[in-house]
């Protein structure tokens, strides 16, 4: 499988997992359908989420990963000001929402785009207290290990500059930077993608950093612990972990990450984007393929973005 179909995989991966998880959003595991009827339009008689969105849209995830990618291909590089005003436009007017709808939209990116909008630099938006770690910053992120090809440092640094917008904790950010490095590593078709991960991480920061002590004592990468469809960043970057070990295909992981509950159109967006980079484009069921709404908004950014990583 060659780069492209990888990229390709990769975004609208992460778009068809959010928009499988939409409907089933806020119910816990044990209310959800089983896997094999877990699909876009959901089961006759079971109480949909979002019930006046149509089925096949993506949510605020899908929205603000598309807002990221049109920044950095527009302006070739992450921009920081272009990317925050990207966001309140999306929040203020739909851009890049299937629609012009904006709906599920979590507190903390409100808040930080209502401090956006009063004069806040990007880098000071989003809040850094302990309690505010959703995993807002986390489901937009795959575009730019999709689009970046320089330095492992870069991309990390990249990857916390972002979240900080929005979420701007050390462990968002560094949730944020292992994704984009697992990301990286499946783009190349490494069996072993999370471990180099990590491997890269910790040669980035030494035993006696913050950093390194925030992913030795909270985020924990080589643990195996209890998953769960929570909107805890933590909990979404294992849950998405644990969906692709246990899957293997596309469809089954994003189940898996559905049937977790509760946040489902996150943990099956970011489990989605993975899956879709290492199972590519042609591994995604066809019928989510022509079921996937917005197309015109995603369609041409895409064909930019395998273009640029030629």
């Amino acid at each position: 499988m060659d780069r492209a179909e990888r990229v390709k995989g990769g975004l609208v991966g992460l778009l068809a997992g959010d928009a499988l998880g939409v409907p089933y959003e806020f119910h816990g595991p044990e209310a959800l359908p089983p896997l094999e009827q877990l699909e876009f339009t959901p089961p006759a008689g079971f109480r949909r989420a979002h019930a006046g969105v149509p089925t096949g849209t993506w949510s605020d995830d899908g929205a603000q990963a598309l807002v990221l990618l049109a920044s950095l291909l527009d302006k070739g590089g992450l921009d920081l000001e272009d990317f925050a005003r990207r966001l309140v436009a999306w929040y203020q007017r739909g851009y890049m929402a299937v629609d012009f709808n904006v709906f599920d939209v979590g507190i903390q990116t409100s808040q930080a785009i209502r401090n956006l909008t009063n004069g806040c630099k990007p880098l000071e938006a989003g809040s850094r207290e302990e309690r505010a770690n959703g995993n807002g910053s986390l489901m937009r992120v795959l575009p730019l290990a999709l689009w970046h090809r320089g330095p492992d440092a870069e991309l990390v640094e990249m990857a916390r500059s972002q979240s900080q917008v929005t979420h701007g904790h050390l462990r968002s950010q560094l949730c944020c930077a292992l994704y984009c490095l697992w990301a990286r590593q499946e783009l190349l078709g490494n069996p072993e993608a999370w471990e180099t991960a990590i491997r890269t991480l910790h040669s980035l920061y030494p035993g006696n950093s913050a950093e390194r002590m925030e992913l030795e004592s909270h985020i924990r990468p080589d643990a195996e612990t209890q998953v769960r469809g929570s909107g805890y960043v933590v909990d979404c970057l294992h849950s998405a972990r644990w969906a692709l070990r246990k899957g293997s295909s596309y469809e089954e992981v994003v189940k898996l990450a559905v049937s977790l509950g509760h946040d489902t159109d996150t943990t099956a967006c970011v489990a989605g984007g993975i899956a879709g980079i290492r199972y590519g484009l042609e591994g995604i069921p066809h019928r989510w393929l022509e079921g996937l709404r917005g197309k015109e908004l995603y369609q041409g950014l895409l064909e930019r973005l395998i273009e640029s990583s030629r």
